[in-house]
């Protein structure tokens, strides 16, 4: 494999590996109303598992509540029982036409909690762009021996693997600062 071809397999899994950790964040609750709490929820519709944002309209009506208007209002009941199944820690309150759910304000233990969660996150994607890294080098090596590539070429190319990955360790560093402020923010 060509050294421009490793690189650019290089930056495209560590743009995927920092992509996941923004997803991840994403699903953290931070005490404010966002859509993004319920991606991961999934209702219970005439036998198959299917994304709560396929069966009806979510959205923020105020800073701590959410609403959802489902399409078909015979999903309501499999929607406010599918909110209630996960680990969310969610109340929704059905009124027959419309859920709405009010997302409660966050206690110190529990922002704490959440700080340490997102950091275990942060650390997962660290631990990931290394490995991408190592799998780099190791492709670098090898084609240094298989295609008679020079130990100065190698060794250049090993310092754009190492600028990719100190480009991408700062976004999830900045990543981590953003959302510890908005965890802890009151």
């Amino acid at each position: 494999m060509p050294m421009k071809e490793i690189l650019k397999e290089t930056r495209e899994r560590m743009d995927k590996a920092v992509e996941h950790l923004r997803h991840e964040l994403a699903n953290i609750r931070t005490g404010k109303a966002t859509t993004a709490l319920l991606d991961g929820i999934r209702v219970e519709y005439y036998g198959n598992p299917t994304p709560l944002n396929q069966l009806s309209t979510v959205s923020v009506m105020d800073p701590h509540t959410l609403s959802i208007q489902p399409w078909d209002r015979s999903a309501l009941g499999a929607i406010e029982k599918a909110i209630l199944a996960s680990e969310l820690g969610l109340n929704p309150s059905n009124d027959g036409n419309l859920i709405r759910i009010p997302i409660p304000p966050l206690n110190e233990e529990r922002r704490r909690e959440l700080v340490k969660l997102t950091r275990r996150y942060g650390e997962d994607a660290r631990i990931a762009l290394r490995n991408i890294r190592r799998d780099a080098i190791e492709h670098l090596k090898k084609a240094e021996k298989e295609e008679h590539v020079s130990e100065d070429e190698r060794k250049r190319a090993e310092q754009q693997v190492q600028d990719i990955i100190d480009e991408h360790t700062k976004r999830v560093e900045d990543l981590l600062d953003m959302k510890e402020k908005e965890i802890m923010e009151v």
